[in-house]
């Protein structure tokens, strides 16, 4: 496809559609707040409001917290693991003896009866303590043996009766499982093993009903161990855990030292060093904030540096013009001539002037270095509209100088959004620059001119072409023209500040193209610089004696995930 028709200079002066502020900023309306709430996440709740918290006192409080509220805990638990630790010995004593006067239960001609001696009920039947007693019962609710006053079941429960299908025998042999209950006996709780003892199956003297077996004691002495037991544990948990304490706030002392030790190694330091932390000595946590600390002295130290070669290259800069206008203005007092006079005006004035530019330079070359396109401010730009907006302000001057100032605009089309994610001051700043470079090196070129009655010296007007386009992901602007171009081996030397080509006899300051590359790094472009004759267009420099130059700038096209990764690592360095 044949590249469209360069734009000239009165044609751009008269049809070239400025861009506005609003226009510029539009895509990138942001929402309101999203900046203050961001910064509100920043910290936490317990320390915002300028609120000082110790870290020794905060880990503290998230240890002891916690083991306060365990410790209550542990003694609740102790206390019940304790009770079933002291009564299952005596819960199988009751039922070892409840079973022994099971035993002893006969069954008669149809009746049942207990046949133990005295002394045996004696040893078997009472318990440990006052309450300790026992009961032995026929279904009907008559008391065989024992205390009367022992609460009783009201119906057997034939899950727990036993029989004895032993043939010859009236006993009634124990065969069942006494099971526990609490009940309470003349107002004291006592605790009952019971169990149902069935007549031997096939007994002479017909049907007769289970025999209840009871056996009861007082839960005092279990208790009384329980009580002991949980005395045992929790009291030396009253030495244990301040001793604990104790510990745990000389272990967090001697943890916390590296942080003390660090914190009088950054006292000791000169106010004027600003070199990195050794980060070797330091605990593996505090890794990462050294390494940011390191970052932030890395980058003041870089704007220290920045500082300081604005200010020495300011004040060498500046020396040389204001000695000039001295000498010219102590000239202009001494002329007695009234032309000689006016010509030192005008020399003064074309100083200031110099003078002027040079420090409006230095200082966009130091909000260039600085970031001052910081991503708050950057928005995203349609590179076309503003490049067409810059061109026209430089139509006049172009002009003026017989210089063809061309724009091409990008090929209408598919994938020609011409977007990209800047600060709008720098933009213009750089073109202009750019503009402004290729306007004092293009000149008229002598040729041969017809001009019908044979051929005769002429000149033809120098050229001057600024483009857009889109290549894929990248916006790329191009600033060529015809001038004598730049020799390989200076290519890189013209980025430097204040350098300057040899032969030139150009006057300016060495900071434009300085300015061009700082606002490139600081949009993540690409900026390259070779000759016409190696640009797309070869033939817009025919002369092999004057290659021309060609400024390439390929931004990233301000996709979502371009504008995303622009933000994160602003400014790129």
């Amino acid at each position: 496809m044949s590249p469209r028709p360069i734009e000239s200079s009165a044609a751009l002066a008269a049809d070239v559609v400025p861009v506005s502020a609003t226009d510029a900023a539009a895509p990138q309306a942001a929402k309101p707040g999203t900046a203050a709430r961001a910064k509100h996440r920043l910290a936490p709740r317990s320390w915002r409001r300028g609120e000082t918290r110790s870290l020794f006192g905060e880990i503290l409080d998230w240890m002891f917290a916690p083991l306060l509220l365990l410790w209550p805990m542990s003694v609740t638990l102790t206390y019940l693991v304790a009770q079933s630790i002291a009564s299952s010995p005596y819960d199988r004593a009751l039922i070892e003896r409840g079973e022994t006067l099971a035993a002893h239960v006969r069954f008669d001609g149809g009746r049942a009866r207990f046949d133990m001696s005295p002394g045996l009920v004696e040893i078997y039947g009472t318990g440990v303590g006052e309450t300790g007693t026992y009961l032995v019962g026929d279904g009907d609710g008559a008391v065989l043996a024992g205390d009367r006053d022992l609460p009783r079941l009201s119906q057997p429960e034939p899950e727990s009766a036993s029989s004895n299908a032993a043939s010859g025998g009236s006993g009634g042999e124990f065969n069942g499982a006494f099971q526990l209950r609490d009940e309470t006996l003349r107002g004291h709780p006592v605790r009952i093993a019971y169990s149902w003892v069935a007549a031997p199956s096939g007994h002479a003297g017909g049907p007769t009903p289970p025999v209840l077996v009871e056996v009861a004691e007082s839960p005092a002495e279990r208790t009384q161990l329980a009580n002991e037991i949980v005395k045992g544990v929790i009291l030396p948990q009253f030495v244990v855990l301040p001793l604990a304490l104790v510990l745990v706030w000389f272990g967090l002392s001697r943890g916390l030292a590296p942080l003390a030790r660090l914190q009088q190694t950054i006292r000791d330091r000169p106010p004027n060093d600003l070199s990195p932390i050794d980060t070797e000595a330091a605990p593996e946590e505090l890794t990462p904030l050294m390494a940011s600390f390191n970052d932030l002295l890395a980058r003041m130290t870089h704007n220290l540096e920045v500082q300081k070669r604005f200010i020495a290259d300011a004040a060498h800069q500046m020396k040389t013009p204001l000695a000039g206008l001295r000498t010219q203005a102590e000239l202009a007092q001494r002329e007695v001539d009234a032309q000689e006079l006016q010509r030192s005006l005008r020399q003064i004035a074309a100083s200031t002037d110099r003078a002027t530019r040079l420090v409006n330079q230095l200082l966009v070359l130091a909000r260039a270095e600085h970031g001052a396109g910081e991503p708050g401010a950057l928005i995203v730009i349609d590179l076309d509209r503003l490049a067409r907006s810059v061109v026209q302000d430089w139509v006049a001057q172009a002009m003026a100088l017989r210089i063809d100032l061309g724009y091409e605009a990008p090929e209408d089309g598919a994938n020609t959004g011409c977007e990209i994610l800047g600060a709008p001051t720098l933009l213009r700043e750089l073109l202009n620059n750019l503009i402004d470079n290729a306007l004092r090196y293009t000149a008229a070129s002598p040729i041969a001119a017809d001009t019908g009655n044979g051929r005769e010296q002429g000149a033809e007007p120098g050229a001057t072409t600024v483009r857009v386009r889109r290549e894929g992901k990248w916006v790329v602007l191009e600033v060529e023209d015809t001038g004598p171009g730049i020799a390989p081996g200076e290519r890189a030397q013209v980025f430097e500040r204040f350098y300057r080509v040899l032969g030139s006899s150009q006057h300016g300051s060495g900071l434009g193209l300085a300015i061009v590359r700082e606002i490139a790094i600081q949009h993540n472009a690409r900026l390259q610089l070779t000759s016409a004759q190696e640009g797309p267009n070869p033939a817009a420099a025919p002369d092999p004696s004057r290659p021309g130059a060609l400024f390439r700038i390929s931004f990233l096209h301000a996709s979502g995930a371009a504008i995303a990764q622009g933000r994160r690592s602003w400014p790129a360095r």
